[in-house]
């Protein structure tokens, strides 16, 4: 089943504390990524159509174990929570979608790929539900949250979205979907066919994505914008006195002028899956501002900045242990085909968290 070649990763220093590069990395940018609950498995889709499996070893070595193909670019991928399998230590089926309106499944004990849902446009999010059997939950442009059965061929329910699909998130049982025109609904899962709460966006300017707490006593989610904001947003009336937003991935137009003028986008938040900080990576439009910092929300902190990458960062990923940190460097699209100039980075790195980068800080 293995696509790569004998070399596993590659050591770089141009990076923050020399993250580790990943060997064969997809041919395009690199959109959505992954990591399996069960063990240190790591999935990544492309708009190259493909969704790579690689196995992160100690020391971050790395190894492809597997690929499989869509129709058109991938926009999202996840894992399930079947039985652990022999051949994949891990979940064994993953799950994605993309720009050819479908949803694929592929099983990594047998290494097949079969179609699973299907919408009348571009999936762009994936996300398994951990409830009775499981359920595959399937967010597109075409206005619709699907939810699907994977042993019958149709959808088990469907809810009308307000607007497209930007970005959506589980945390069992919350279900947080951004759209298109700053609407968020709110869904929890026992009624997953109305939605809780339905709001617009603390935030100004467009949705880029939404993301639910992890390791909180209080369910809540986060929202990052294209003008390089996120909101920090509690679901419950009576912790609303917690919600806030703050600025991030804004630069000084020179060296002394102090005025934040440049602004990037939020392409990503991702949570720690022990301790509740979170990371925001950052677009760039000139290639050298890719930022990725952490953040402490219940103290409202940054705990670490990485150093500039080469790139928009797209994509990050927590493993199931908060240890390792994945991220790619990749062309967001954000300017159109014109802006995929030739020898754009397109790289997938692994940085090994320290304790005091992720955990949390007293309150002051």
């Amino acid at each position: 089943m293995s696509f790569f070649g004998t070399s596993t990763t590659t050591n770089t220093s141009a990076t923050a504390e020399k993250d580790i590069e990943m060997a064969d990395p997809p041919t395009d940018s690199i959109s959505s990524m992954s990591f399996s609950s069960q063990a240190d498995y790591l999935a990544v889709g492309s708009w190259d159509n493909s969704v790579r499996i690689y196995e992160v070893l100690a020391g971050g070595q790395t190894t492809g174990k597997a690929m499989y193909q869509h129709q058109g670019p991938v926009l999202s991928v996840c894992w399930n929570k079947a039985p652990i399998s022999l051949y994949f230590p891990n979940r064994n089926k993953i799950l994605s979608g993309g720009a050819d309106n479908a949803g694929r499944m592929f099983d990594v004990q047998t290494g097949t790929t079969s179609q699973v849902a299907q919408h009348d446009a571009p999936i762009k999010s994936v996300k398994w539900v951990d409830a009775q059997s499981g359920i595959l939950a399937t967010g597109s442009w075409d206005k619709t949250v699907k939810y699907w059965d994977l042993r019958t061929p149709q959808p088990v329910a469907s809810v009308t979205l307000p607007e497209r699909c930007y970005s959506m998130d589980v945390q069992y049982p919350l279900m947080v979907v951004g759209t298109a025109e700053r609407h968020i609904q709110i869904f929890n899962l026992s009624n997953p066919t109305t939605a809780y709460k339905t709001m617009q966006s603390p935030l100004k300017w467009q949705t880029r994505v939404t993301t639910c707490f992890t390791a909180s006593a209080s369910s809540g989610f986060a929202v990052g914008s294209i003008e390089g904001r996120v909101a920090i947003q509690y679901v419950e009336d009576k912790d609303s006195s917690n919600n806030f937003s703050f600025k991030c991935h804004r630069r000084d137009s020179t060296p002394t002028a102090k005025d934040q003028s440049m602004v990037y986008a939020v392409n990503d938040i991702s949570f720690h899956p022990v301790h509740g900080t979170f990371s925001t990576c950052g677009n760039t439009t000139t290639g050298s501002d890719g930022t990725i910092h952490f953040w402490d929300k219940d103290a409202r902190t940054r705990l670490k900045t990485f150093e500039a990458a080469p790139g928009p960062i797209t994509c990050s990923a927590f493993n199931r242990t908060g240890s390792i940190f994945a991220y790619a460097v990749s062309y967001d699209w954000s300017k159109g085909h014109s802006g995929m100039t030739p020898g754009h980075p397109n790289k997938l790195m692994l940085h090994a968290c320290k304790d005091d980068e992720v955990k949390k800080r007293p309150r002051k």
